[in-house]
C-alpha cells in the first residue's frame, strides 16, 4: 500500500497538483489520465522518489517494492538480450551463490564433526542447513529455480525471437529499447509497477500478451496510456489529474467518460442554480440598500455573498473538431503494387507481392514490427526504393504522408503558427488556430519556435502540417503515438468524414476500430486481407487453426482449406457465436453494475432527505424545508428513471440470451 497526503507540486506559471492526495491499495488496476502536460508522469515520478513534491506526505509499506517504467529515454548495453533480462534476478542469482557457498562451508564442517571441536562444527553446521533451508524454500516461493525460462517466456511475449536472445542490447532500436526495460520489470515482479505508456513501442501481438500477462500480475499497477481499449480491460479504478487536483472514479476508463460527463451535467446545472440565487441576492440588496427597515436583512445578504464558495467548472476543451480540405477525385484505382520485391541485405520482406488500393479503401496495416509495414506504406507513399516490381499510381492520385521522423523535416526557425501558415490555403486559413487547439497547441504554444519544441509536439505539427494539403490518399504511419485522448478522438472523427481512401500503420484498437473496412496482416513475408474491422481480424484469427493455408497476397480473398473434420467447424461455429454473445451482452453487463452502484447512491441519497424532512428542527427555515422538499421529489424521479432504466437493460438481455438459446 502506498498514500499520498496533501501533495503540492508547482513549476513557474503552472500547479500541477494542489494539496491532492490518493492512495493505491494492494492488488489495486489503477489508471492515472488527464490531458498532457497535467502532471501524470510528474505524479509517477513523485511516487518512485525521482521527483520531490514542494509539500505533502508520501506513506508506504515497508514490504513495497517499486516499479518504474518512463515513456522512453530507456538505454541498454554491455550485455546480450538475454543476460540483461537476467538482471531482472540478480537478488536470485545472489541467492543461488550463497547456496553454493553453504554448500562447501556445510561439506567442510561435515569433514570436522569427528575432531576435537565436533560439538562446535555440529552447532554450525545446523545454522548452515537451516539457512540453506531457508533460502531453497525463498527460491521455491519465487521460482526460483526456471529463471532461464521465465526471461525466455518474458521476452518472446515482447516480440523477440530466440536467434535475439545472444545479440548485444546495443544492437536494438529505441522502441526494442523500452521492450527490454518492460521485460526487466515484469520478470522483477514488484509488488507497484507503474507504467507510463507501454504500449507505444508495442505491435498489436505484444500488446494482446502484455494484457494477458497484466491482468494474471499478482500485485498492484498503476496506468497511464492513451489507449482506451487498454484501458477499459485493465483498470478497476481511474483517477483523473487536472487543473491542480485528483479526481477518483470507481471504474474504468469508459466508466470514468460517462460518470465525468455526469458531474459535469450536475456541476453546470449546480452553477446555473448558483448564479441566479447570486443575482436575486444582488437585486435584493440593490433594491433595499438604502431602507432602513430591511438593513438586516440586506447586511445578512451581502455577508452570505461573501461566504459563498463559487462552483467554477473547469475549462472545457470539448467540441473542438476540422475537417479534411476537400479531395480531389481519383478514378477507382489509387495505387497499385506488382510482382514487389523488397528486402534489406540478406533480409527479405516481400517477394512477388502483389497489392491494390481502390477508392474508397479504409484500411490497417497489422502484425508483429519488424515484418514491413512501415515499409510498405513509405513504398506506396513512394519515398522507399524496392528492388523489383511496379508501382502504379491511379489517375489523379494525391497522397499524403505522415510518420514520426517526418518531425524532423519542420523548419526549427519558424513558430508552431507560421508552420501551417505558410501553407494554408482557402478559408482553412481562419481556422488554423482551432486545427493547433485539435493538437493540443493552445495560447502562447502556437508562438513558440519548432526548434524548442519536444519530439512529442514536433510528431504533432508534422502531422497538422500534412493534413492541410488536399489528399485522396492518406498514409498515415503511427499517428496517434503522441496524442492525448481528446486529441485522438478529434482525429478519429475527422477520418471517419474523410471522402478520401487512407492506410494507418497503427495498433490501437479502440482508434481503428470505427474507421476500417480492410485489415492486412503482415506475417512472415507473406500479407493476407480480412475484410471488415479489427474486431472482425481478431475474431477471424482466433478461430484459424495451424493447418489452414492462407495466400500470400493482399487485397484478395483468404483462401480456407476445406474443413478436415466436421467437428472442428461445429467446434469453431460454436466459439464464435460465445464470442457474439459475449460481445453484445458485456456493455450491457458493465451498464447493469454501474446502474446498480449508481441505484445504491440514489436510495442512500433519498433516505438521507427523508431523516433531514422527519426532523423537526428543519421546518424552522423555511428556505431549507423548501429546498429539501424539491430535492426529495427530484431524488424520486431520478431514481424510478434509474430503476426503468435498469428493468430495460435486463429485458435487453434476456433477449440476446433468448436469441442465442441460454
Amino acid at each position: 500500500m502506498i498514500a499520498l497526503t496533501n501533495i503540492t507540486k508547482e513549476y513557474p506559471g503552472k500547479v500541477l497538483f494542489k494539496d491532492a492526495s490518493l492512495r493505491i491499495g494492494d492488488h489495486e488496476r489503477v489508471a492515472i489520465v488527464g490531458p498532457n502536460g497535467a502532471g501524470k508522469s510528474t505524479l509517477m515520478k513523485i511516487i518512485t522518489g525521482e521527483i520531490e513534491s514542494d509539500s505533502g506526505e508520501i506513506a508506504q509499506s515497508r514490504a513495497n517494492t517499486v516499479g518504474y517504467l518512463p515513456q522512453d529515454g530507456v538505454v541498454h548495453s554491455g550485455r546480450t538480450l538475454f543476460d540483461e533480462a537476467s538482471t531482472a534476478f540478480d537478488d536470485i542469482i545472489a541467492l543461488h551463490d550463497r547456496i553454493d557457498q553453504l554448500s562447501e562451508e556445510i561439506s567442510r564442517l561435515s569433514a570436522n564433526a569427528d575432531t576435537a571441536e565436533a560439538n562446535a562444527a555440529r552447532d554450525a553446521m545446523q545454522k548452515k542447513i537451516e539457512e540453506l533451508g531457508e533460502i531453497q524454500h525463498a527460491l521455491e516461493h519465487r521460482e526460483g529455480w526456471n529463471i532461464q525460462t521465465r526471461v525466455a517466456q518474458v521476452l518472446s511475449g515482447l516480440g523477440f525471437h530466440e536467434k535475439d536472445f545472444r545479440r548485444p542490447t546495443e544492437e536494438f532500436s529505441g522502441g526494442w529499447q523500452m521492450r527490454i526495460a518492460l521485460a526487466k520489470l515484469l520478470l522483477r515482479e514488484p509488488t507497484i509497477l507503474l507504467l507510463d505508456e507501454p504500449t507505444n513501442h508495442l505491435d498489436l501481438d505484444a500488446l494482446q500478451w502484455l494484457e494477458e500477462y497484466l491482468q494474471n500480475y499478482e500485485y498492484s499497477i498503476v496506468l497511464i496510456s492513451h489507449d482506451r481499449r487498454f484501458l477499459d480491460n485493465m483498470v478497476q479504478r481511474t483517477v483523473e489529474v487536472s487543473g491542480g487536483s485528483m479526481t477518483e472514479y470507481a471504474g474504468n476508463y469508459s466508466y470514468f467518460i460517462e460518470q465525468k460527463a455526469l458531474r459535469m451535467e450536475q456541476l453546470r446545472a449546480a452553477q446555473a442554480n448558483q448564479q441566479q440565487q447570486i443575482k436575486q441576492t444582488r437585486q435584493f440588496i440593490d433594491r433595499f440598500r438604502y431602507k432602513a427597515t430591511k438593513a438586516r436583512q440586506v447586511q445578512s445578504r451581502v455577508k452570505m455573498l461573501e461566504k459563498m464558495e463559487l462552483i467554477e467548472i473547469e475549462d472545457e476543451e470539448g467540441g473542438i473538431s476540422f475537417d479534411f480540405p476537400e479531395p480531389p477525385p481519383p478514378g477507382r484505382i489509387l495505387m497499385e503494387l506488382k510482382d514487389l520485391d523488397k528486402s534489406f541485405g540478406d533480409l527479405s520482406l516481400f517477394r512477388g507481392l502483389d497489392f491494390t488500393i481502390e477508392r474508397g479503401d479504409r484500411i490497417a496495416f497489422l502484425g508483429v514490427n519488424g515484418t514491413g509495414k512501415s515499409t510498405l506504406a513509405r513504398i506506396i507513399a513512394g519515398i522507399e526504393p524496392y528492388q523489383d516490381g511496379e508501382r502504379t499510381p491511379g489517375h489523379n492520385v494525391s497522397i499524403g504522408y505522415f510518420a514520426q521522423n517526418q518531425a524532423e523535416e519542420l523548419d526549427p526557425s519558424k513558430t508552431v503558427f507560421q508552420t501551417l501558415d505558410d501553407i494554408a490555403v482557402g478559408e482553412i486559413r481562419k481556422r488554423l488556430r482551432t486545427l493547433l487547439g485539435c493538437f493540443m497547441f493552445s495560447g502562447d504554444d502556437v508562438d513558440k519556435r519548432v526548434s524548442v519544441l519536444s519530439g512529442g509536439e514536433k510528431s504533432r505539427l508534422a502531422l497538422a502540417k500534412m493534413l492541410l494539403t488536399p489528399s485522396n490518399l492518406l498514409i498515415l504511419d503511427e499517428p496517434t503515438n503522441h496524442l492525448d485522448m481528446r486529441s485522438k478522438t478529434v482525429l478519429q472523427d475527422a477520418l471517419s468524414r474523410y471522402e478520401g481512401s487512407f492506410v494507418i500503420v497503427s495498433h490501437d484498437r479502440d482508434f481503428l476500430e470505427p474507421l476500417l473496412n480492410k485489415c492486412i496482416d503482415f506475417k512472415d513475408g507473406q500479407v493476407r486481407e480480412t475484410l471488415g474491422t479489427v474486431s472482425d481480424y481478431l475474431l477471424k484469427r482466433a478461430g484459424e487453426d495451424d493447418g489452414q493455408e492462407r495466400r500470400g497476397v493482399a487485397g484478395q480473398t483468404l483462401q480456407r482449406k476445406e474443413a478436415q473434420h466436421s467437428g472442428r467447424d461445429r467446434k469453431r461455429e460454436e466459439a464464435e457465436n460465445r464470442q457474439a454473445r459475449y460481445k453484445r451482452l458485456k456493455p450491457l453487463k458493465n451498464k447493469i453494475e454501474r446502474l446498480e452502484k449508481e441505484i445504491e447512491a440514489l436510495e442512500e441519497n433519498k433516505s438521507g432527505i427523508e431523516r433531514a424532512l422527519a426532523d423537526e428542527a428543519t421546518y424552522r427555515d423555511e428556505e431549507k424545508a423548501r429546498d429539501l422538499t424539491w430535492r426529495y421529489k427530484e431524488a424520486g424521479e431520478t431514481l424510478a428513471r434509474a430503476y426503468e432504466e435498469w428493468e430495460k437493460l435486463q429485458i435487453e438481455m434476456d433477449a440476446i440470451d433468448k436469441e442465442f438459446g441460454k
